[in-house]
């Protein structure tokens, strides 16, 4: 298929009438376990490793396989109708280090991205304060973890469907390399502030970098 006819071609915002009965039907009589793991909704923003310049936001909804590994599907809305456009693994320092070095180069940092605030966990029903401190405990763990991100959908140029290969992304780790226009705009949707996040999560301590090379924006333009 031409790449352009595909762009233009979106799925049907409506389900025809037999495919929702089906869907219907299923939701009924089958058990779907392991999307029932998803435990945390996570939202930052993406660069693509290869052209650092493109951000993405992300919507990650998260489950815990074990205390040292996450994995999370990525939504490019938290919206029904939602398209699924990527996947990310989260694992500990202690799962980073025994990497080969050439694999360590996949994976990226979060420490940015809990330290600037653009990272949050989108909350709209418990009362603000008391979702902060939960909030703040999850940065805490998180900052520490390694991630590895490949998206399929490349959204951000108006792709209808998932074209080409796997693109690997990485975190952004110092101002000036994200846009943050477009997390404010993010802000206003979820009714979040992230100064008012980096400013609460100045006491976090920020744990160092493994020498082994991790993926950063920065590396991207080398």
């Amino acid at each position: 298929m031409d790449p352009d006819a595909a762009r233009d071609r979106a799925p049907k915002e409506a389900l025809p009438g037999e495919t929702q009965i089906l869907a219907s039907a299923a939701s009924f009589t089958q058990d779907f376990k392991p999307i029932k793991n998803i435990c945390a909704h996570l939202n930052a923003f993406h660069a693509y490793a290869d052209d650092p310049k493109r951000a993405v936001e992300a919507n990650h909804y998260c489950s815990h396989l074990d205390d040292e590994v996450r994995q999370c599907l990525i939504y490019d809305s938290p919206e029904p109708g939602a398209r699924i456009i990527g996947i990310e693994y989260m694992i500990t320092p202690r799962l980073y280090e025994s990497l080969p070095v050439d694999e360590r180069r996949l994976w990226h940092s979060h420490v940015y991205e809990v330290k600037s605030g653009m990272l949050i966990m989108p909350n709209r029903i418990v009362p603000q304060a008391a979702w902060e401190m939960a909030e703040k405990r999850e940065m805490e763990q998180l900052i520490a973890l390694y991630g590895k991100t490949y998206h399929f959908w490349q959204i951000d140029r108006g792709d209808k469907l998932p074209l080409g290969e796997p693109k690997l992304m990485t975190s952004y780790v110092a101002d000036g390399q994200l846009d943050f226009a477009k997390v404010e705009e993010r802000d206003g949707r979820f009714q979040s502030n992230y100064k008012l996040k980096m400013e609460a999560r100045k006491d976090i301590p920020s744990p160092s970098i493994h020498k082994g090379r991790h993926h950063s924006y920065r590396d991207s333009f080398k």
